[in-house]
């Protein structure tokens, strides 16, 4: 999980304010103590951290209404001041197709993942409908031109890019005349090992003729409290109108670098949550500070349901699921596409109610396995053994765990969890999930 340090500490934090018997400032203090402490060690600046925490006590101290659940009441106000610290509304990137091309620059140091986070973006604009072009001008990293490229031709977006010249207005020109064909131009510059001034000058020349309508700057989350300097120095000396968080999948350091950037005035657009491709979220405060808190987010898995699976499959599927009248085709197809979704870890931190359910990381991983082995399980079985998995007899179990290339006591694992899957979605309709999860907890062997 991102800031899965963070986020478990503000958990166990306000799961101590349900439990007090009531709400004095003793409870106060010591959910101020952890969440000081927490977001000190997610890197984030002294100063920052006490002002937050202080408006908190605060807003709960001067401002609580009357007649109002004083645990629900500050549940909600260390929320509203956590979005709030994160940048409160989101803030997207609103592309107009009518000026073709709509073009986004790119800037940032050596090593923010500057270079990847724009086929992440080519490959997620792409899905939405729009005709991406992408133009190489990082000329000075060596290799650089030919990573854009690979990028490009995974996405499968046409890339624009020339060796051997190291002006970058030049190369711009030489290919204006092709980027009218696009939606959106994105647009990769060089970076440097620190901030100076031939590179101001080199991404000030080229933003005055290219004339970007967004220009972003990427950020590693890894370097922590140093963001907000780069922040800070890139927005004044280039326009900066958003930042892009990099590498915020496994770094303590994240929070320091989204809370760095939003005190700048430069909104965090999106972050970079993994390796794949596919690894890249729009940033919005309340879906974010909601999964750190175990909320769940709804809104960001939506969003990636919409995209991976059509909306016909998913009301199927769905009524069928919710019913327990599904057999192993329809498991196989809510297999593929949760697989689709990515991680089960990352689906299941999204889902509201189940990311305060405190499944260990390995459980998780183990389930991933199961999942591609179960896959080529099915995959063994006839139409009529899919369609009915009550057919299985011994016999039956033992060819397919041939063909499959598992054990026999792997296939009867898979058809008891096809089993008490359906009998837990009977019971699951208007039910608490952290509660059916403890009951299925001692049952349902994952």
């Amino acid at each position: 999980m991102v800031l899965d340090k963070l986020g478990s500490v503000l958990k166990d934090s306000l799961k101590k304010v349900a439990k007090a018997v009531f709400v004095d400032e003793r409870v106060i203090n010591e959910l101020i103590k952890d969440l000081q402490r927490a977001l000190l060690q997610a890197d984030v600046n002294v100063k920052l951290v006490f002002e937050l925490t202080q408006n908190i006590k605060k807003k709960f101290l001067e401002e609580k209404p009357k007649n109002i659940n004083e645990k629900e009441y500050l549940v909600k106000v260390v929320y509203d001041e956590l979005v709030q610290f994160m940048g409160g509304e989101e803030e997207q990137i609103e592309i107009d197709k009518k000026k073709k091309p709509f073009k986004i620059m790119f800037v940032g140091l050596y090593g923010s993942g500057k270079t990847t986070t724009i086929g992440k973006l080519a490959n997620y604009y792409q899905k939405r409908g729009f005709k991406i072009g992408v133009l190489g001008l990082d000329v000075h990293r060596p290799a650089a031109i030919d990573q854009i490229e690979q990028l490009a031709k995974q996405v499968k977006v046409d890339c624009y890019a020339k060796r051997g010249e190291e002006d970058v207005v030049k190369i711009y020109e030489s290919f204006k005349k092709d980027f009218s064909k696009y939606d959106l131009l994105l647009i990769d510059t060089a970076g440097r090992d620190a901030l100076s001034e031939e590179l101001i000058k080199e991404i000030s020349d080229l933003y005055n003729v290219v004339k970007p309508d967004e220009n972003l700057l990427v950020i590693s989350a890894d370097i922590g409290q140093a963001a907000r300097d780069q922040a800070e120095k890139f927005h004044n000396s280039g326009k900066i109108t958003g930042v892009i968080v990099s590498k915020l999948d496994g770094t303590a350091k994240g929070g320091g670098a989204l809370s760095a950037c939003s005190v700048t005035g430069a909104k965090i657009k999106f972050v970079g949550l993994g390796e794949k491709i596919g690894d890249i979220e729009r940033f919005n405060p309340k879906g974010f500070v909601s999964r750190l808190l175990g909320m769940g987010d709804l809104e960001a898995l939506l969003e990636k349901v919409k995209l991976e699976i059509s909306e016909d499959k998913v009301e199927d599927l769905g009524k069928k699921f919710l019913k327990g009248d599904f057999n192993f085709l329809d498991l196989y197809e809510q297999m593929q596409s949760m697989k689709k979704l990515g991680p089960l870890s990352k689906v299941m931190e999204m889902i509201p109610g189940f990311g305060n359910v405190k499944i260990p990381k390995d459980m998780l991983e183990v389930q991933e396995e199961k999942l591609k082995k179960w896959k080529y399980v099915m995959q063994s079985m006839t139409k009529n053994e899919l369609e009915e998995p009550d057919v299985l007899t011994r016999e039956r179990i033992d060819r397919i765990a041939k063909g499959a290339g598992v054990t026999g006591g792997e296939v009867r694992e898979l058809l008891k969890q096809y089993r008490q899957s359906k009998k837990l979605m009977k019971m699951m309709k208007g039910k608490d999930p952290e509660k059916l999860m403890r009951k299925f907890k001692g049952n349902v062997k994952i």
